[in-house]
């Protein structure tokens, strides 16, 4: 077993077929493997964007959601989200549901880097201050969701193409309790 961080690798129909490491899966030609997407909000009720490190191999400096990640093979779903939110965001999460449990897509970076995942996406509440991890997050900002629904569909370029399709799903969604 790789001590590389590992994804899970799925059939077209969502069934777990095996596993790959992580720095091997996405490419020009990315499998179709499990992911997460969540959306951080503060007391406020603002949420949380992020713009991805320079370093990112796929989509680096675009802003998009609080943070995404992958949960290792077997890690429940709920303990890879809060395992990012401290690995990324240095943050604790509360009320943490799950809105989109169905969300799919597959998108292609300007570099032919490919995303192709099956990534439920969750809300989240945190009352921590964002200690964000340099090589994941560039900047970061807690803004008016309805702000954002205005500068994605304005400059949709700007941000993940994950983000601009979950934005106005989630929008449908209950908002998480605060």
């Amino acid at each position: 077993m790789s001590s590389r961080e590992q994804v899970v690798l799925l059939s077209e129909e969502g069934t777990p077929i095996g596993t790959a490491d992580k720095a091997t899966v996405h490419t020009t030609d990315t499998a179709l493997h499990l992911a997460f997407s969540c959306h951080v909000f503060d007391e406020r009720g603002r949420i949380l964007v992020t713009r991805r490190s320079l370093a990112k191999v796929a989509w680096p400096g675009v802003w998009t959601n609080s943070f995404c990640g992958h949960p290792s093979p077997g890690e429940q779903m709920t303990d890879a989200v809060a395992r990012r939110a401290e690995r990324e965001l240095g943050i604790t999460l509360e009320n943490v549901t799950l809105v989109l449990p169905d969300f799919r897509y597959r998108a292609t970076d300007a570099s032919g880097i490919v995303e192709y995942e099956i990534c439920p996406v969750f809300t989240a509440t945190t009352r921590d201050d964002i200690a964000a991890s340099p090589d994941e997050v560039a900047e970061w900002n807690w803004v008016d969701a309805g702000s954002l629904v205005s500068a994605v569909a304005s400059t949709p370029w700007a941000f993940s193409p994950w983000l601009t399709l979950q934005l106005p799903l989630l929008n449908e969604a209950s908002a998480p309790a605060r």
